[in-house]
């Protein structure tokens, strides 16, 4: 999930009643909850380096309780530099179990997702989603924005009345916002579940989805509508799409189906790559495809030489368009590698930058 949500997520905890336990509950919540995307450091390495270690050791049961314990330091460093003590007592194990659940909301809110994530991770390098929220659930941030923010309103309005302003505020509110983002989940994860449902039943008047059998259905989520799911059909030969509206139990195709390209040389140099390596272990709907000479975009590396070939590895789960984010030129999380003649590896790059 974004980080706005993961941050209001930790807040929210703490005001829920973790904040009752020991001082400081709600700052370690809300720094755990978003600590694991330390791993963005990795990135100054270099495009690649970085989705390699993009929710790796970080993001995993095995890395929560150092996550978790690195942010009690840090909340240690705050309390023995304030000059005021806090208002009720500092338990310090509690601090580490608080900030330990905050850590482990995350790894739950990036489950959610299309992206995943690898919790069993070094044991188990399986990648895991739910494939139920978009990265970015406008519905989920609003029950954390008034669970947090209608408590202070609320506040103001008890001081100029009574002048007291209670230890412990917004915990009811606080509640229910945790209560709707969970119901939004269990919505979202029947409609999920229905939509791959209308898919592989194939209810278009015209016949069945596909014409061909199916290997497996995925849906993928709209940001907005939770009754609205981009549905991708894999056969043998095959990608197909629709557009699933489980409200009205309906199916709207979604393009021209894209063919499974042949493996040439090229590709199979590109997928023993430092990139195609990275980019294969996580994606779960591949799709690596030879274009010939063509450039890399947003780039500034040259232009392949004439007997180069230019390789593009894409994700079908990211290959359509939630906020008109992305293009057939450039979709969301593409990898690209340029192979020689010999087929060496000559450059990758992803997102507009080259892995040196």
């Amino acid at each position: 999930m974004d980080p706005l949500t993961h941050l209001l997520t930790g807040a929210t905890l703490g005001r829920a009643g973790l904040n009752r336990t020991t001082a400081y509950a709600t700052l370690a919540a809300t720094l755990a909850a978003e600590a694991p995307d330390i791993d963005v450091v990795a990135s100054f390495a270099g495009p690649v380096t970085g989705f390699a270690h993009h929710r790796g050791i970080t993001h995993t049961f095995f890395g929560a309780p150092f996550m978790a314990l690195a942010v009690t330091l840090i909340v240690f460093a705050f309390d023995k530099l304030r000059r005021n003590r806090p208002p009720t007592p500092v338990r310090w194990l509690r601090v580490w179990l608080v900030a330990l659940l905050a850590d482990l909301s995350h790894l739950l809110l990036d489950y959610t997702n299309s992206y995943g994530l690898r919790p069993f991770y070094p044991f188990n390098p399986r990648w895991y989603s739910a494939d139920i929220v978009f990265i970015i659930d406008p519905l989920i941030l609003l029950f954390l924005i008034l669970g947090l923010a209608l408590p202070a309103i609320f506040g103001l309005v008890d001081r100029e009345m009574t002048r007291k302003r209670p230890l412990f505020p917004g915990r009811g509110l606080a509640t229910a916002a945790l209560t709707g983002m969970v119901l939004v989940w269990a919505l979202r994860n029947a409609e999920h579940a229905h939509a791959i449902a209308l898919a592989r039943a194939g209810t278009l008047d015209a016949g069945p989805l596909v014409g061909e059998p199916l290997l497996r259905v995925a849906a993928e989520p709209y940001p907005l509508d939770p009754f609205h799911w981009h549905v991708i059909a894999e056969t043998k030969y095959r990608y197909e799409f629709a557009d699933v509206h489980t409200l009205t139990d309906t199916i709207d195709p979604g393009g021209d189906p894209t063919p499974k390209p042949p493996v040439t040389p090229a590709v199979a140099a590109a997928k023993q790559s430092y990139l195609g390596r990275v980019y294969l272990d996580w994606s779960s709907w591949p799709l690596t495809i030879d274009l010939g000479v063509a450039p890399i975009p947003g780039t500034d590396v040259d232009p392949p030489q004439p007997a180069w070939h230019t390789v593009r590895f894409t994700d079908m789960r990211f290959a359509y368009s939630r906020l008109g984010l992305g293009d057939d030129d450039a979709p969301v999380l593409a990898g690209w590698v340029y192979v020689d003649a010999l087929g060496q590896i000559e450059t990758q790059a992803m997102n507009g930058r080259v892995q040196h």
